[in-house]
């Protein structure tokens, strides 16, 4: 028995099987249902935004993530470093993990620590500034 080998044939039905068997990779790999960050991966040097200036640790959790509606961040504002006084555009959830330090909301000082919870409403004008030691916070925002 003799079989025919056809060069064009042979390459567009590895062609096919190819693509195939890719699409089906990229499907089970987006039906996963979650996105797994882990802090240590993602943690970069920054300075602190808003032109806060000074040193902070960014952990822009998600932001591989195309088309998500929220932001999810952690930030360690270093002593000297803030997240600059600006006006804020959408809603925003500042969750202080650890340390306390100083918020200005709207010419205002006030003072924050370890488990305060500041909702930012649009229209308003904030920063945030570590004490003497680091102070952490996690920060919620929409995209």
């Amino acid at each position: 028995m003799k079989i025919n080998f056809h060069l064009p044939t042979f390459l567009i039905t590895t062609l096919a099987f190819s693509l195939l068997f890719l699409a089906g990779f990229t499907y089970v790999q987006q039906d996963k249902g979650y996105i797994l960050d882990h802090e240590k991966d993602i943690a970069k040097e920054d300075v602190g935004p808003h032109n806060g200036g000074g040193k902070t640790t960014a952990y822009p959790f998600f932001s591989e993530f195309k088309g998500g509606k929220i932001a999810f961040r952690k930030r360690v504002l270093h002593p000297g470093s803030s997240i600059g006084y600006h006006l804020q555009q959408e809603q925003e959830i500042y969750y202080i993990l650890n340390g306390s330090g100083e918020l200005q909301m709207n010419g205002k000082t006030i003072s924050v620590t370890t488990g305060d919870a500041i909702l930012t409403l649009p229209g308003s004008s904030h920063g945030l500034k570590p004490g003497n030691e680091d102070l952490t916070v996690l920060i919620v925002y929409q995209n």
